[in-house]
């Protein structure tokens, strides 16, 4: 037998809510400051009007804020509502029945007709009289005034004073709430600051800062670098893991299963009779000298990031005190780490599966709470895709109810459907393909699908073109221009953007043979590098980041939109702000061999410029000024001299009948 509702006098359905990840299993992502712009289908039977609201509130907060929904058409609805603050915020939707909306409507076509609407006037002023009731003080001495004058009025006085805009208002804010249909979920918005939406990442090892002569660097040493990566324009520094390294199965350079004797081991291979994973590899410093450097990142505007990796090298002390927190072979062996055919000797991994598995995630969740407590509020967290789903979802939650600042960057070079589940489950940004997407069409595809789906309400990408893991086949063989067009790329298409330095202004490209892996990488040894040389694109980068952090409009990533070139080996995009107050135009060739030239066609109506009318031109790389007429323009880019431009748009000059401009 069918059941009946609790309340049949609701006729009001909702549907289709958006932002909605996963029917609401999953939060959408926003920053402070940013609007949730939320749409819904609503409608009811018959021809009644109905009254849609947006619902909203902090997490902390228990009464609604309520904000009118507009009509698209076709039964879609409209609002938005701006967040303030970090923390988790929730939404819905209500609809119910407009009872004076619709008798306005009924009467406004019945008086065209030439009927009589005297019983309309009465049934409207019936209506009224109802809301003054419901209301208080000067309000409802409004609304009864309203009322006697409905009822008073002949029709056509009656039909004006049903179109008044002040009655309007009053009617809604004391509007018939009984048979209203609240949307049956909740939705979340966790909300971040601003760094988890728009950075700019360094990454660096610090045992390479030292001197000449050092043959270990240190965090004093790594200070001294700190103004020249400010200068760059760089506002996060990321360190890989800075614990002390085990021994046993340590690897030697280029990877190599046997370390010679001086060989410092893979930072990843965390742990050894010094501590694990909150302590500081002794040739670094002591924690006080890593205070001290994190402080004086601050004076210089940048942030630290460290790397989480939970992994152990065979000589962590987790090893001997909690063995039932790894999987141990036959032989008595612990099982170390593997991805057939890759190996790491030097590396254990957790068992997640271990019937002690609690203890193991709440010391896992003290890691993160240890380095929170020294200032480290932004986390590269290696590997993700390699524990488990539900461990990432429980430990961002606890970390993030107790410390919403916190920003965690996700290096999952996997599966798209994982790298989105990781999104989804509170990884602030993401690693992305970005590294193997070279042509036109695979880059406007990829931030197609990036910018233009539904993925944008919760996968936030970084753009990096190289790594210490990934020296791509593009930079290995195109030189210096390739370097300079994937920095432009990666800087311009994405809010958040890195690179893995030195190696990346120096232009590295010494590969190992057949493979996208630096020679003499990082990972295995103590590298010194020249911070001084003039051969650095330095003085490039430094540019670019100044224009990013100058133009909002590369501080977002949903605003992209790509314009059509004759020559495919030339990219172009728009960017710009909801008001077209920082508009950029990006054209990049993507050829590092050749000089490229294209037409490109501007979309005058996205820029809301009429055929014909000038726009004034400048190049932020390049300091050019142009007047342009008309969509589409030539341009002749060579990768001997800056690959690509930026170009700031103003899409409208002041003319002669301009009077107030020069009144």
């Amino acid at each position: 037998m069918a059941r009946m509702p609790q309340d049949g006098k609701k006729r009001v359905a909702i549907e289709n809510v958006s932002p909605e990840i996963d029917g609401g299993r999953f939060p959408a992502r926003r920053v402070t400051g940013e609007e949730v712009t939320v749409e819904a289908d609503v409608f009811c039977d018959g021809h009644d009007e109905p009254a849609v609201s947006l619902l909203y509130r902090r997490a902390d907060q228990r009464a609604w804020q309520r904000l009118p929904m507009e009509r698209l058409g076709n039964d879609r609805w409209r609002a938005s509502f701006v967040v303030d603050t970090p923390g988790s915020w929730f939404f819905t939707v209500e609809g119910g029945i407009d009872r004076f909306a619709t008798w306005r409507h009924d009467l406004m076509k019945r008086r065209e007709a030439g009927e009589n609407v005297v019983v309309e006037l009465q049934i409207g002023a019936a209506l009224v009289n109802k809301a003054a009731g419901r209301a208080r003080g000067i309000e409802a001495e409004r609304l009864a005034r309203f009322a006697e004058e409905l009822l008073a009025a002949g029709s056509q006085r009656g039909t004006a004073l049903a179109g008044d805009a002040e009655l309007a208002l009053l009617m809604a804010a004391h509007r018939d709430e009984r048979g209203t249909t609240r949307y049956e979920k909740e939705l979340e918005v966790v909300v971040e600051r601003l760094v988890a939406r728009f950075s700019t990442w360094y990454e660096l090892f610090p045992r390479s800062c030292g001197a000449d002569a050092a043959p270990h660097g240190s965090f004093a040493d790594c200070e001294k670098l700190l103004p020249a990566i400010a200068r760059m324009g760089f506002d996060v520094v990321y360190l890989p893991p800075i614990h002390p390294i085990g021994v046993t199965n340590r690897k030697g350079k280029n990877n190599s299963p046997v370390a010679e004797a001086d060989d410092p081991g893979s930072p990843w291979a965390i742990g050894s009779a010094e501590g694990g994973h909150t302590a500081l590899h002794p040739q670094l410093g002591t924690l006080e000298d890593f205070r001290r450097f994190t402080a004086a990142a601050g004076e210089h505007g940048l942030e630290v990031a460290l790397d989480i990796a939970f992994q152990c090298s065979p000589d962590h002390p987790w090893v001997r005190e909690h063995p039932e927190w790894f999987r141990w072979r036959p032989d008595g062996t612990v099982q170390y780490a593997e991805n057939p055919p890759k190996k790491y000797q030097d590396v254990i991994p957790f068992d997640f599966e271990t019937d002690a598995w609690r203890p193991l995630w709440e010391a896992l969740r003290e890691v993160f709470r240890f380095w929170i407590g020294q200032g480290i509020t932004i986390f590269r967290v290696d590997n993700p895709h390699t524990k488990p789903f539900a461990f990432w979802e429980w430990v961002i939650r606890e970390l993030k109810r107790e410390h919403p600042e916190t920003v965690f960057l996700s290096e999952a070079f996997t599966r798209p459907k994982v790298m989105y589940r990781l999104a989804k489950l509170g990884f602030s940004q993401s690693y992305t393909y970005f590294c193997w997407r070279n042509t036109k069409p695979e880059l406007e595809q990829y931030l197609g699908e990036l910018t233009r789906t539904g993925v944008r309400e919760f996968f936030r990408p970084n753009f990096w073109p190289n790594t210490p893991d990934i020296l791509p086949e593009f930079l290995q063989f195109g030189g210096k221009p390739a370097f300079a067009i994937r920095y432009l790329l990666a800087a311009t298409l994405s809010a958040s953007c890195g690179i893995y330095g030195p190696p990346f202004e120096l232009f590295v490209t010494d590969a190992l043979p057949d493979r996208e892996e630096y020679r003499d990488s990082e990972k295995y040894e103590v590298r010194r590098w020249d911070w001084k040389t003039p051969e650095s694109l330095r003085e490039l980068i430094t540019r670019i980041n100044r224009v990013r952090k100058e133009e909002p409009a590369l501080q977002e990533n949903g605003n992209l939109h790509f314009c059509a070139t004759d020559n495919d080996s030339v990219l172009a995009c728009l960017k710009m702000t909801p008001g077209r107050g920082s508009i950029l135009l990006v054209v990049v060739s993507l050829d590092p061999f050749f000089p490229q030239e294209a037409t490109v066609a501007l979309p005058l109506d996205i820029l809301g410029v009429e055929e014909g009318h000038p726009l004034l031109v400048e190049g932020l790389l390049t300091g050019e000024r142009q007047i342009w007429h008309g969509a589409e323009n030539r341009l002749r880019l060579d990768p001997a001299g800056i690959p690509g431009r930026i170009f700031r748009l103003r899409p409208r000059l002041r003319r002669e009948h301009d009077f107030d401009y020069f009144m």
